[in-house]
Order: structure tokens, then sequence, then C-alpha cells
């Protein structure tokens, strides 16, 4: 739409759910080289405007309380994009997170690590932690957007919207979720 249609998103805040710990902004793996190639290049972004955590930061918890700080001086967030963990983990908020967590270091579940295991050449190059914002602050956007790709997690999305809510499928807080009128959404 940026191209064809001339959608201007120079003002759109950005801010993304995760980073792996251990990647500079710009190592091939990294969530910002991915972000950078396939989205913000494309499109009138001002990259003053982008917020994406520093894998590479030498004090996880103060990166954390920073980026908490610049979501919450932004206002709520409008429109949050989710994927669905194998496990129904959302935003690396491993089974077991709280509920109520804002942005923290995480450490990655081993289902997750087996399951991102195809996006490196080996199972041992995963990262095992990542810098996540949390299922607090993803609750309280506007508006979510989950995408489930995939057959295999059917199973996942009915858990999800039926089951009871609990911290051992992050992704049931989404029933938590109000919206920008109050109403669940």
């Amino acid at each position: 739409m940026h191209t064809e249609e001339g959608l201007w998103v120079s003002r759109v805040r950005n801010f993304n759910l995760d980073e792996y710990i251990g990647y500079n902004p710009v190592h091939s793996s990294s969530y910002s080289s991915f972000m950078w190639e396939n989205l913000f290049s494309h499109i009138n972004v001002d990259p003053s405007n982008v917020y994406i955590p520093r894998g590479d930061t030498p004090d996880p918890g103060e990166l954390c309380h920073w980026y908490g700080d610049k979501i919450e001086q932004s206002g709520r967030i409008d429109i949050q994009l989710l994927g669905i963990g194998g496990d129904g983990h959302i935003g690396f908020n491993e089974p077991g997170s709280s509920l109520g967590s804002r942005t923290s270091k995480v450490a990655l579940d081993p289902g997750t690590i087996e399951d991102n295991s195809r996006f490196f050449e080996r199972q041992e190059d995963v990262p095992r932690f990542a810098i996540a914002m949390g299922v607090g602050t993803i609750v309280e956007a506007d508006r979510i957007l989950l995408i489930a790709n995939g057959k295999k997690k059917d199973g996942l999305c009915t858990r999800f919207i039926e089951e009871p809510v609990t911290s051992q499928v992050t992704a049931t807080a989404l029933q938590l979720h109000k919206g920008r009128d109050g109403d669940p959404g």
C-alpha cells in the first residue's frame, strides 16, 4: 500500500515484541535485522520511531525498564500483531510467565528453542534468552491481531480461545483484552 497507494507511515511508532539476547541489531538472525530487511526499508518509516530491544545490551534489566518506559510514554499500543508459539506463548512469554508481566529478560523454553532451530544452522546456535514485551503490556493494546500459521496450531487456537486463562498458555491472556472501547476483543 505504501508503494502502490501512497500510504504514509512516517509518523507511525513501532515497538517490536522481542529480540534475542546476545545479538546486535545487524546480526542476520536478529529480529531487528529481519524487520529492517522485510518491512522498514520498504516504507517511509522514520527510523527514530522504530523501537526494537537491543539484544547486545550489557544490561538487559536496564534496557527492559527503558523499553517499558518508552512504550508508556507513547501511550497505549494501537495495534499489536502477534504470532503464537507451539506451546501457546506470545512474544516469547513462555509457559509460566506472569500474565501481568512487562518487558523482561526471559529464558526460552526447550520447545521454543527446538521450534526456532529451523532458522539456524544448528540447534546449538539458537539463543537461550530473549528480551520480551510482557503479557500485561500486550493485553493493554487497543487492538490485537494474532496470526496462527500452520495446521499444527489449530488445537492451540481452540485452547487459547476456549480454555481457562492460565500462565501455562500465555495466549489465553488475550481473553482478558478489553480494547480501546472497553469491550472484549
